[in-house]
Parts: C-alpha cells; sequence; structure tokens
C-alpha cells in the first residue's frame, strides 16, 4: 500500500513541475507575442508618418497640433468618408476586420 501511495506521490509531483515548466512557456510565448504586435505596430506607425511627411516640403516646420488639424479636416470630409468605407469594405471582402469608426479615429 505504501508504495502505490509513494508511486501517486511522485506522479504529483512530476505532473506538478510538467505543469509549471507549461505555464512558464505559456508566459513566455505571450511575452514574445507582445512584444511581435508591439513592433508591428511601431514598423506600422512609422510607415504611415513616413508617408504622412511625404506631402509636406518642409514636415520639420510643422507642429502635431497642426497635422492632428489638417487630418482632423481630411478625415471628415465625405469624399473622404466614402472612401474608407469603399476601402474597408474591400478589406472586409479579404478577410480584414476593422469598422469605419476604427479608422477613423
Amino acid at each position: 500500500m505504501n508504495e502505490k501511495l509513494e508511486k501517486l506521490n511522485q506522479e504529483i509531483v512530476k505532473t506538478e513541475a510538467k505543469l509549471r515548466r507549461a505555464k512558464d512557456k505559456e508566459k513566455m510565448l505571450e511575452h514574445q507575442m507582445k512584444l511581435l504586435t508591439r513592433k508591428e505596430r511601431t514598423h506600422r506607425l512609422c510607415t504611415r508618418g513616413a508617408m504622412l511627411e511625404s506631402y509636406f516640403t518642409h514636415p520639420e516646420s510643422v507642429t502635431d497640433e497642426q497635422i492632428s488639424r489638417i487630418l482632423k479636416c481630411l478625415f471628415h470630409r465625405s469624399g473622404t468618408k466614402e472612401l474608407m468605407e469603399q476601402i474597408l469594405g474591400e478589406n472586409q471582402q479579404q478577410g480584414y476586420n476593422e469598422t469605419t469608426e476604427e479608422l477613423l479615429r
């Protein structure tokens, strides 16, 4: 009887150690996913910021507040909203899931 109990206790210890390793691996993978997501976002922001700056002859002379005003003006025009809806419609057909409101925020 003691041998069976000892074997079961050993099995519990082994299983708990395996569970701890699995949880540690899960945490590591979640951290890697967050890091990749952050890197992708940073790359996207830099790329799109560069696209925006390419429309200014002297981008360093325009303030962040002025850029925000320009973008608000452009994105509140009806033609821009229609274009955004068209683009989002095309993206939804291709499997993207952003809504117009998310893009216009």
